[in-house]
């Protein structure tokens, strides 16, 4: 998604096929295609399955990434999330 391989409205392989594609539980599968609609990166539609979501931009997918390896960092630096938050919000300004 983040270099644009993939485009908005593009169907995901189905859980069960990309899981023995990759030789993981169905589950983690779920679980993965759960976080990336959690994240608006993808639709979970009934009978269609997984698909890209319309409104992708390949910026703000990196930008998500870049907050999620910063809280990777203050957690294993011991920094608790409220500081975390302060910390972004002072550089918010």
């Amino acid at each position: 998604m983040a270099d644009g391989s993939v485009r908005p409205g593009e169907k995901l392989p189905a859980a069960r096929e990309l899981a023995a594609s990759l030789a993981v539980n169905v589950h983690t599968v779920l679980r993965g295609y759960q976080q990336l609609r959690d994240e608006g990166l993808i639709e979970l539609r009934r009978g269609r399955g997984a698909v890209v979501a319309a409104s992708l931009d390949p910026e703000r997918f990196r930008l998500s990434e870049r907050v999620s390896e910063l809280v990777e960092q203050a957690r294993s630096l011991g920094v608790p999330d409220d500081e975390l938050i302060a910390l972004v919000r002072t550089a918010l300004g």
